[in-house]
Parts: structure tokens; C-alpha cells; sequence
């Protein structure tokens, strides 16, 4: 878990609240990460900010502006921005109970874990918990955080809170923009059939640990490679097989292990030509 909080704040439900303590859910720390490097020195690059007119610029020069229409920005001061107080800067208040099929995938957005800020605020986090957990719904709040007011839903999870950012409005395309240029074709009936037996096939449970990055595992393999002074040769590129019969196709699939699918069909041996009665008479003598 994080050291530090991304938030903290009160949690209140009507008029029982408790200090808590808001924590990322996910971890970016793992992933391969490349700096830019000279291509002679392999020194780190530094990236100057730069005034197109006038050159390099001090970073205590730098302030913030807002374009309003090409080339015209209003300047904005952090304490200006600081000012900018809404409830919600400190307080994630609970203002509704949903149910989760209610709010659509589209909007879930990052994973959250909301705890108790300190002993004092254990038994008022539990009480608001169990509620919520005797509620079996969603709890929807609001919350200021990076500058920005978002939306909250909470359910609980073991003993804390697991909290999930929901996107705006404004965040999420329509989806008929692009479902709509689809032709509504009506598809064969036995090809559906022979799809969902594929699919019987494939069913089984969710495993997190069986799906690895398998793209950043090869790039920390490459990187090894290299610093053993190892070449790397260049890896051909897949040919993917050309399905020229869609039924032929899924009936191939139909009983096929996961990794057998995956694998072009075996040519043909071509067929041997028939030799004359007479040659093979005279062959054998």
C-alpha cells in the first residue's frame, strides 16, 4: 500500500462522520520504464522548458494559464486556485444507495481503498461499513481530488472500503457514434450454436496470477539479454492462418484445446499418384 494518501478527509453518512484516509488501489511501480539517454554518453537527458522568444525559462518564472481561444489565456495563481474551496475538499459526503447494475461499465475508473484515519475513527468507519454492507448497495459521494471534483462509489470490502472514481458525463463517448456504422446482420443460427459450445469450452474462473503482462515480460527478458552482451535477433513475424471458410473454421475450433487453436491447420500431405499395373509389375521384377 502507498506511505502516503492520495486524500484525506472526513467520511459522513447524514450526520455521523470519521476522519479517513483515501489510498490508490493499483501500482504502477513495476512496469518498465525507459529514460531518454544521449545516443554517445548515454547521459540522462534533462528537458529545459523554453520560452520560444526568449530561450530557457526559470521554473519560478513559469506560472499557469487557461486559453480561453488561440494564443489568449487567462493567468491563474495557485492561490487563486487554492481558494477555489468546494465541501467536498475535505469532506466525502454520502448522498445516495444505488444498485451496482445501475451504473454502467463505462464509467468505473480507478480502485481505491478508503480506511479509518486514526483509532478514534474505527468505531464510526465501522458502523458507516456494516450498513453499507447490510444496505447491499452502492454509496455514492463526491470528493476534491487533483483539482478536480469526482464522483465516488463505495462498498465495502473485508474490514475497509473499496472506493471507485466514476467518470463525468463529459468523459464518456456514446457508444452508437461507432455501434451504429455496424450492419444489422442477422447471423446462422448453427454457427451461433457451435460459437457458444466454443465458449462452454473456454468457461472457468478468474485467475489474476495466470494473466501476466507477457509484453513486459519479454521486454525485461530483452534487457537482460543485452546486459549480458547477448545479440538479439530479429523475431519473424507470426503469419496468422486465412480463414476462408467461417463454418470449417469453427468447426475445427469446436474440441480444440486453447493452445491448439491458436496453431495454423497442418497441410496435407499431397497425394501420391497411382502407378499403372503393368509399371509396378515390371518394378518388382
Amino acid at each position: 500500500m502507498a506511505t502516503r494518501p492520495t486524500w484525506q478527509g472526513y467520511l459522513r453518512l447524514s450526520l455521523v462522520s470519521c476522519p479517513v484516509a483515501l489510498y490508490t488501489g493499483t501500482s504502477r511501480t513495476s512496469e518498465v520504464h525507459f529514460n531518454m539517454l544521449h545516443k554517445s554518453t548515454h547521459n540522462r537527458i534533462r528537458m529545459i522548458p523554453t520560452d520560444p522568444e526568449t530561450g530557457p525559462v526559470d521554473r519560478s518564472d513559469i506560472v499557469k494559464g487557461y486559453e480561453i481561444e488561440k494564443g489568449h489565456y487567462v493567468v491563474i495563481s495557485d492561490e487563486e486556485i487554492a481558494n477555489v474551496r468546494l465541501a467536498t475538499t475535505r469532506t466525502l459526503d454520502i448522498e445516495r444507495f444505488v444498485g451496482e447494475a445501475e451504473i454502467d461499465r463505462l464509467y468505473w475508473n480507478d480502485p481505491y481503498f478508503l480506511v479509518p484515519d486514526g483509532d478514534m475513527a474505527v468505531e464510526a468507519f465501522t458502523v458507516i461499513r456494516e450498513a453499507m454492507e447490510k444496505a447491499g448497495k452502492i454509496a455514492l459521494g463526491r470528493l476534491v481530488m487533483h483539482q478536480r471534483e469526482r464522483l465516488m462509489a463505495l462498498e465495502p470490502r473485508d474490514k475497509g472500503i473499496l472506493a471507485y472514481s466514476i467518470r463525468s458525463n463529459r468523459e464518456v463517448k456514446n457508444p452508437d457514434e461507432l455501434f451504429d456504422r455496424i450492419p444489422d446482420e442477422k447471423p446462422n443460427a448453427q454457427m451461433v450454436d457451435i460459437a457458444a459450445k466454443i465458449i462452454d469450452q473456454l468457461e472457468g474462473p478468474f485467475d489474476p496470477s495466470q494473466f501476466t503482462d507477457r509484453y513486459e515480460d519479454a521486454l525485461r527478458e530483452l534487457i537482460r539479454e543485452k546486459e549480458k552482451g547477448h545479440k538479439i535477433a530479429a523475431v519473424k513475424e507470426p503469419q496468422e492462418a486465412e480463414v476462408i471458410d467461417l463454418m470449417e473454421a469453427l468447426k475445427r475450433s469446436l474440441g480444440q484445446t486453447g493452445g491448439e487453436r491458436r496453431k495454423p491447420a497442418a497441410r496435407k500431405a499431397p497425394a501420391k499418384k497411382a502407378v499403372p499395373k503393368k509399371a509396378a509389375a515390371k518394378k518388382r521384377a
